[in-house]
């Protein structure tokens, strides 16, 4: 089973008015290859001068569109998809400014590539440079 694990370029998604250059987030490169019935971490850290940012985690099968799965505040809790509510969970640790994905129970339909996503701004990871996507009102 391969898992696809990086964050290209999602204009659309939500974001706030203001952009602040030290906002980011980070994905580890590569892909991440694990077998059925197992479980896997997908890692994605974040920095951002935001005291609640919001963080999201994307899944994109082939020839799809993103659909959302998760999120999470720094304070507080979140919610899950209807989809993604039994074997996906995360969990943001505010210490390490790091919000991981852990799916459980793997089945092949979860090969996929998968975004993390910070709100207020969103930013692209992986191999090329980092974008800020701003909207003002």
């Amino acid at each position: 089973m391969l898992l696809h694990y990086f964050l290209p370029d999602i204009s659309g998604l939500p974001s706030f008015p203001e952009c602040r250059g030290e906002d980011s987030v980070t994905q580890p490169p590569g892909d991440v290859i694990t077998t059925e019935g197992g479980q896997v971490t997908l890692g994605c850290t974040f920095n951002t001068q935001f005291i609640n940012p919001y963080l999201f985690w994307y899944k994109q099968g082939a020839n799809d569109h993103p659909k959302y799965m998760l999120k999470r505040f720094k304070l507080g809790s979140g919610d899950n998809a209807a989809d993604f509510k039994d074997r996906f969970h995360a969990d943001v640790d505010a210490n390490a400014n790091s919000v991981p994905l852990r799916i459980q129970r793997l089945q092949l339909s979860d090969s996929a590539v998968y975004y993390c996503a910070l709100r207020p701004t969103v930013t692209t990871g992986y191999t090329v440079p980092l974008q800020k996507h701003c909207r003002s009102q």
